[in-house]
C-alpha cells in the first residue's frame, strides 16, 4: 500500500486554506463528477480520488492526523498510544482506527476510498458526498433593431429545451441578462444553475443607435432644401412629418425629441433621434433645367 499525497490531487500545497480546499475541491470534482463524464472510467476513477483527500483535508482533525502521520501510516497507531496513553487502541477505534482491516468504505457513486484512508481513518471517517450548483449555461439572442424597439417575448433553445422569455423594450447590444435556476440541474440535489442571455442586436440599413439615441442620414431633395416644403420620414413609432425651411444646407442636423430608442425598464421614457440632412443633387437634366440652372448661376 502506497502513500497517497491528498495535497497534490487537489493540486494544492500544504500551506493551503480550507477556503482553497474548498475552492480546488469544488473546481475538480465538477470537472471529473460522473454525471458530467458518463461512461468515462478514468474520470470516475480521478472523482473518487478528489473526493478522498477532500474528506481528509476539508476535516481540520483528520487533516491534522493525515499531516502528523501520513507518510507513516504503518506505525501511526503506535505512535498515537505512545501519545495518548494505556486506553489509546480504544479510543484510536473509536476515532475510526488506525491500521485497520482492507475493507474499503464506499462513496454515494459505488465507489471505494482507498486501504490507504481505511488505514488512517477506517469505514466511519468517510463523510456523505457535497451538494454541487448546477452549470451555468450562456446562450446568444440575436434581434432586429426594431425588435428591441418593443417589449416582446422570444422563444428559443438551450439545450434541447425551449425557453420563453420577455425581451424588455430597449435591451441593447452585448446585454447580458440571467435567468436563475435555468442553467444545469444541480448535483447530489444542490440548486441549478443559472442561464446567461447575451444579445446581439443587428446593425440597421437606415438608423444608428447610440445609448438611447438614434441616428438617420437622409436624403433631401435640392428644391425642397433651397424652397423649403415639408418631407414624410419613417421611424419605429410611425411616420411623421418634417418641416424643411428654405434655403436648408447640407448636413443640416434636426433633433426630435423622445423620438429615439425607449429607455431600458423605463416605460413611457424615450432618447432623441437625430436627422442629418444630405442634399441630392439632381441627375439627368433636360436641356431647359441647365438652362435654368445657368441663368441661377448668373445672377
Amino acid at each position: 500500500m502506497e502513500f497517497i499525497d491528498y495535497y497534490k490531487i487537489l493540486e494544492l500545497d500544504k500551506n493551503a486554506t480550507q477556503e482553497d480546499i474548498k475552492k480546488a475541491y469544488r473546481r475538480l470534482a465538477r470537472k471529473h463528477h460522473p454525471d458530467l463524464n458518463p461512461n468515462d472510467k478514468e474520470a470516475h476513477k480521478k472523482f473518487q480520488e478528489i473526493n478522498e483527500a477532500n474528506e481528509v483535508l476539508s476535516d481540520p482533525e483528520k487533516r491534522k492526523k493525515y499531516d502528523q502521520y501520513g507518510k507513516d501510516w504503518q506505525h501511526a497507531e503506535h505512535f498515537e498510544k505512545a501519545g495518548r496513553g494505556t486506553h489509546a487502541g480504544n479510543e484510536a477505534g473509536n476515532y475510526g482506527g488506525f491500521g485497520g482491516g482492507r475493507h474499503s468504505a464506499e462513496d454515494e457513486f459505488g465507489g471505494q476510498f482507498s486501504d490507504f484512508f481505511e488505514s488512517l481513518f477506517g469505514h466511519s471517517g468517510a463523510r456523505s458526498q457535497a451538494k454541487f450548483r448546477g452549470q451555468d449555461y450562456h446562450a446568444e439572442l440575436r434581434l432586429q433593431l426594431q425588435e428591441a424597439y418593443k417589449t416582446h417575448q422570444q422563444v428559443f433553445t438551450v439545450n434541447g429545451k425551449n425557453i420563453r422569455i420577455t425581451v424588455p423594450a430597449g435591451v441593447e447590444n452585448g446585454q447580458v441578462i440571467k435567468l436563475k435556476g435555468h442553467g444545469g440541474t444541480g448535483i447530489n440535489g444542490g440548486p441549478a444553475g443559472d442561464l446567461y442571455i447575451t444579445f446581439i442586436i443587428a446593425d440597421h440599413p437606415v438608423f444608428r443607435r447610440s445609448g438611447n439615441d438614434l441616428y438617420a442620414t437622409l436624403k433631401l431633395p435640392l428644391y425642397t432644401a433651397i424652397l423649403g416644403g415639408e418631407v414624410a420620414v419613417d421611424t419605429f413609432s410611425g411616420k411623421i412629418k418634417l418641416k424643411v425651411p428654405p434655403e436648408t444646407q447640407n448636413g443640416t442636423k434636426v433633433r426630435l425629441k423622445s423620438k429615439g430608442f425607449p429607455v431600458y425598464k423605463q416605460e413611457g421614457q424615450f432618447g432623441d433621434l437625430y436627422i442629418v440632412w444630405s442634399i441630392e443633387i439632381p441627375t439627368n437634366l433636360t436641356p431647359r433645367q441647365k438652362e435654368l440652372f445657368t441663368e441661377l448661376s448668373r445672377l
